[in-house]
Protein backbone atom coordinates (compact mmCIF):
# COMPACT_ATOMS: atom_id res chain seq x y z
CA UNK A 1 0.00 0.00 0.00
CA UNK A 2 2.55 2.54 1.19
CA UNK A 3 4.82 1.67 -2.45
CA UNK A 4 1.75 2.66 -4.40
CA UNK A 5 1.07 5.40 -2.41
CA UNK A 6 4.53 6.38 -3.57
CA UNK A 7 4.37 5.71 -7.30
CA UNK A 8 1.21 8.05 -7.25
CA UNK A 9 2.90 10.99 -5.40
CA UNK A 10 5.99 10.32 -7.74
CA UNK A 11 4.81 12.58 -10.27
CA UNK A 12 3.51 15.96 -8.32
CA UNK A 13 7.16 15.74 -6.76
CA UNK A 14 9.44 18.88 -7.93
CA UNK A 15 11.88 18.62 -9.89
CA UNK A 16 15.83 20.81 -9.01
CA UNK A 17 17.05 23.15 -11.24
CA UNK A 18 19.95 21.63 -12.70
CA UNK A 19 23.35 23.40 -13.11
CA UNK A 20 23.17 23.53 -16.70
CA UNK A 21 19.49 25.71 -16.30
CA UNK A 22 21.11 28.11 -13.84
CA UNK A 23 23.93 28.80 -15.79
CA UNK A 24 21.24 29.45 -18.71
CA UNK A 25 19.54 31.84 -16.46
CA UNK A 26 22.33 33.77 -15.46
CA UNK A 27 23.87 34.31 -18.75
CA UNK A 28 20.19 35.72 -20.08
CA UNK A 29 19.84 37.55 -16.96
CA UNK A 30 23.63 39.18 -17.78
CA UNK A 31 22.40 39.89 -21.23
CA UNK A 32 19.26 41.79 -20.58
CA UNK A 33 21.62 43.91 -18.30
CA UNK A 34 24.18 44.68 -20.15
CA UNK A 35 21.71 45.76 -23.26
CA UNK A 36 19.86 47.75 -20.38
CA UNK A 37 23.04 50.04 -19.28
CA UNK A 38 24.07 50.25 -23.57
CA UNK A 39 20.50 51.91 -23.81
CA UNK A 40 20.90 54.48 -20.77
CA UNK A 41 24.02 55.26 -21.83
CA UNK A 42 22.65 56.42 -25.27
CA UNK A 43 20.40 58.63 -23.38
CA UNK A 44 22.62 59.86 -21.09
CA UNK A 45 24.79 59.38 -18.25
CA UNK A 46 23.66 58.92 -14.45
CA UNK A 47 23.34 62.32 -13.71
CA UNK A 48 21.43 63.16 -16.86
CA UNK A 49 18.92 60.33 -16.18
CA UNK A 50 18.03 61.08 -12.48
CA UNK A 51 17.90 64.66 -13.44
CA UNK A 52 14.95 64.48 -15.90
CA UNK A 53 13.82 62.06 -13.77
CA UNK A 54 13.20 64.74 -11.04
CA UNK A 55 12.55 67.58 -13.18
CA UNK A 56 9.50 65.70 -14.66
CA UNK A 57 8.23 65.21 -11.52
CA UNK A 58 8.52 69.14 -10.75
CA UNK A 59 6.78 69.92 -14.22
CA UNK A 60 3.98 67.38 -12.64
CA UNK A 61 3.89 69.15 -9.30
CA UNK A 62 3.17 72.70 -11.13
CA UNK A 63 0.49 71.08 -13.35
CA UNK A 64 -1.20 70.04 -10.09
CA UNK A 65 -0.79 73.10 -8.28
CA UNK A 66 -1.99 75.19 -11.64
CA UNK A 67 -5.61 73.04 -11.55
CA UNK A 68 -5.96 72.65 -7.64
CA UNK A 69 -5.41 76.17 -7.34
CA UNK A 70 -6.92 77.41 -10.14
CA UNK A 71 -4.08 79.98 -10.63
CA UNK A 72 -1.10 80.37 -12.86
CA UNK A 73 2.14 78.14 -12.15
CA UNK A 74 5.68 77.98 -13.60
CA UNK A 75 8.46 75.62 -13.78
CA UNK A 76 11.43 78.25 -13.56
CA UNK A 77 14.88 77.28 -15.04
CA UNK A 78 17.91 79.76 -12.62
CA UNK A 79 19.55 82.06 -15.64
CA UNK A 80 21.60 84.22 -13.57
CA UNK A 81 21.14 84.30 -10.36
CA UNK A 82 22.35 87.30 -8.16
CA UNK A 83 23.62 85.47 -5.37
CA UNK A 84 24.32 81.74 -6.01
CA UNK A 85 26.26 81.92 -9.91
CA UNK A 86 27.13 78.80 -9.55
CA UNK A 87 23.58 77.18 -9.21
CA UNK A 88 23.08 79.18 -12.74
CA UNK A 89 21.49 76.22 -15.14
CA UNK A 90 21.22 73.64 -12.24
CA UNK A 91 18.45 75.43 -10.22
CA UNK A 92 14.87 74.20 -10.99
CA UNK A 93 11.77 75.30 -8.96
CA UNK A 94 8.19 75.83 -9.11
CA UNK A 95 6.43 79.16 -8.56
CA UNK A 96 2.71 80.41 -8.45
CA UNK A 97 0.77 83.68 -8.88
CA UNK A 98 -0.14 85.50 -6.27
CA UNK A 99 -3.65 85.39 -5.50
CA UNK A 100 -4.88 88.62 -4.05
CA UNK A 101 -7.32 87.73 -0.38
CA UNK A 102 -10.19 90.35 -1.68
CA UNK A 103 -10.82 89.31 -5.24
CA UNK A 104 -9.35 86.28 -4.76
CA UNK A 105 -8.02 86.33 -8.38
CA UNK A 106 -4.22 86.60 -9.41
CA UNK A 107 -2.93 90.02 -9.06
CA UNK A 108 -1.94 92.48 -11.70
CA UNK A 109 1.16 93.00 -12.40
CA UNK A 110 1.48 89.04 -11.38
CA UNK A 111 3.26 88.62 -8.62
CA UNK A 112 5.65 85.32 -8.37
CA UNK A 113 5.85 83.33 -4.94
CA UNK A 114 8.19 80.36 -4.86
CA UNK A 115 5.85 77.27 -3.86
CA UNK A 116 8.27 74.09 -3.67
CA UNK A 117 11.83 73.52 -2.41
CA UNK A 118 12.35 72.85 -5.86
CA UNK A 119 15.82 70.30 -6.75
CA UNK A 120 19.49 71.20 -8.17
CA UNK A 121 20.65 69.05 -10.82
CA UNK A 122 22.99 66.36 -10.16
CA UNK A 123 26.83 67.64 -10.12
CA UNK A 124 28.34 68.29 -14.07
CA UNK A 125 24.27 68.27 -15.22
CA UNK A 126 23.14 71.54 -16.70
CA UNK A 127 20.20 73.12 -18.22
CA UNK A 128 20.57 73.20 -22.02
CA UNK A 129 19.71 77.00 -23.08
CA UNK A 130 20.69 75.77 -26.56
CA UNK A 131 18.77 72.99 -26.84
CA UNK A 132 15.27 73.97 -24.83
CA UNK A 133 13.22 75.35 -26.86
CA UNK A 134 9.60 76.73 -27.30
CA UNK A 135 8.91 74.31 -30.21
CA UNK A 136 10.97 71.02 -29.84
CA UNK A 137 10.42 70.52 -33.48
CA UNK A 138 12.37 73.73 -34.47
CA UNK A 139 15.96 74.87 -33.77
CA UNK A 140 14.98 78.72 -33.09
CA UNK A 141 12.01 79.65 -30.62
CA UNK A 142 14.29 80.70 -27.35
CA UNK A 143 12.15 80.18 -24.16
CA UNK A 144 10.40 82.95 -22.20
CA UNK A 145 12.74 84.99 -19.52
CA UNK A 146 11.37 86.16 -15.95
CA UNK A 147 13.28 88.07 -13.37
CA UNK A 148 12.26 87.13 -9.55
CA UNK A 149 10.93 90.14 -7.55
CA UNK A 150 13.20 91.97 -5.67
CA UNK A 151 11.05 90.72 -2.41
CA UNK A 152 12.14 87.38 -2.75
CA UNK A 153 14.18 85.46 -0.60
CA UNK A 154 18.03 86.65 -1.40
CA UNK A 155 19.16 83.19 -2.61
CA UNK A 156 15.94 83.34 -5.53
CA UNK A 157 16.78 86.50 -6.65
CA UNK A 158 17.87 87.06 -10.49
CA UNK A 159 16.62 85.99 -14.06
CA UNK A 160 14.94 81.99 -15.25
CA UNK A 161 13.66 80.69 -18.13
CA UNK A 162 10.23 79.46 -17.51
CA UNK A 163 7.68 77.19 -18.49
CA UNK A 164 3.91 77.94 -17.60
CA UNK A 165 0.50 76.27 -17.28
CA UNK A 166 -2.55 77.95 -16.68
CA UNK A 167 -5.41 77.05 -14.14
CA UNK A 168 -7.04 74.14 -16.64
CA UNK A 169 -2.99 72.71 -16.49
CA UNK A 170 -2.40 73.55 -20.18
CA UNK A 171 0.91 74.14 -20.88
CA UNK A 172 0.35 77.62 -22.73
CA UNK A 173 4.05 78.04 -23.06
CA UNK A 174 3.11 76.62 -26.42
CA UNK A 175 0.19 78.16 -27.35
CA UNK A 176 0.81 80.40 -30.30
CA UNK A 177 -1.04 82.06 -33.03
CA UNK A 178 -1.21 79.05 -35.24
CA UNK A 179 -1.93 76.13 -32.66
CA UNK A 180 -0.41 74.49 -29.80
CA UNK A 181 4.33 74.17 -30.05
CA UNK A 182 5.51 71.56 -27.62
CA UNK A 183 8.22 73.21 -25.95
CA UNK A 184 11.35 71.28 -24.98
CA UNK A 185 12.97 70.41 -21.84
CA UNK A 186 16.84 69.52 -22.11
CA UNK A 187 20.02 68.72 -20.07
CA UNK A 188 23.24 67.91 -20.62
CA UNK A 189 26.55 66.14 -19.16
CA UNK A 190 29.25 68.80 -19.15
CA UNK A 191 32.17 71.31 -17.37
CA UNK A 192 32.40 74.95 -16.15
CA UNK A 193 34.90 77.00 -14.51
CA UNK A 194 33.89 77.32 -11.17
CA UNK A 195 35.47 80.62 -11.10
CA UNK A 196 33.18 81.79 -13.96
CA UNK A 197 29.77 79.88 -12.88
CA UNK A 198 28.10 82.66 -15.09
CA UNK A 199 29.80 80.80 -18.54
CA UNK A 200 27.76 78.24 -20.12
CA UNK A 201 28.68 74.80 -19.55
CA UNK A 202 31.28 73.14 -22.31
CA UNK A 203 31.04 69.06 -23.29
CA UNK A 204 33.79 67.40 -22.27
CA UNK A 205 35.74 64.39 -23.87
CA UNK A 206 33.29 61.70 -22.63
CA UNK A 207 30.28 63.64 -22.17
CA UNK A 208 29.60 63.93 -26.18
CA UNK A 209 26.27 62.31 -26.53
CA UNK A 210 25.10 62.76 -22.67
CA UNK A 211 21.82 64.84 -23.42
CA UNK A 212 18.47 63.75 -22.27
CA UNK A 213 15.10 65.73 -21.54
CA UNK A 214 11.36 65.27 -22.63
CA UNK A 215 8.97 67.50 -24.12
CA UNK A 216 5.83 68.94 -22.69
CA UNK A 217 2.57 68.58 -24.46
CA UNK A 218 -0.49 71.01 -24.59
CA UNK A 219 -2.14 68.95 -21.58
CA UNK A 220 0.63 69.10 -19.47
CA UNK A 221 1.61 65.59 -19.78
CA UNK A 222 5.59 65.02 -20.71
CA UNK A 223 7.03 62.53 -23.10
CA UNK A 224 11.22 61.50 -22.43
CA UNK A 225 13.06 61.56 -25.53
CA UNK A 226 14.95 58.15 -26.44
CA UNK A 227 18.15 59.15 -27.55
CA UNK A 228 19.81 62.53 -28.45
CA UNK A 229 19.14 62.48 -32.16
CA UNK A 230 15.23 62.74 -30.89
CA UNK A 231 16.72 66.35 -29.70
CA UNK A 232 18.48 67.64 -32.23
CA UNK A 233 20.52 66.20 -35.10
CA UNK A 234 23.00 69.22 -34.43
CA UNK A 235 24.34 67.18 -30.92
CA UNK A 236 25.87 64.12 -32.96
CA UNK A 237 28.44 66.99 -34.15
CA UNK A 238 28.95 68.17 -31.33
CA UNK A 239 32.87 68.37 -30.34
CA UNK A 240 34.60 68.24 -26.93
CA UNK A 241 35.01 72.25 -25.71
CA UNK A 242 31.14 73.28 -28.26
CA UNK A 243 29.29 75.42 -25.38
CA UNK A 244 25.25 74.07 -24.85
Amino acid sequence: MNANRHKADAPHRRRAFTLIEMLVVIVIASILITAAATGLKDVGGNGVTSGVATVESLFAEARAMAIAQRTTTRVLVAEKLSNNSQDNLRRVLVASAEIDPVTGREKTPQNWIIASRGALLPDQTFFSAEFSKRDSQADDGRLDIMTMSPTAKAAFQGTYFFYEYNAEGVCSSGITENGYRAPSFVVGSGSRSLANAVDRPRITSSGKRNFGGFVIWRNGQTSIYRSPEQISNRITSLSPGAVF
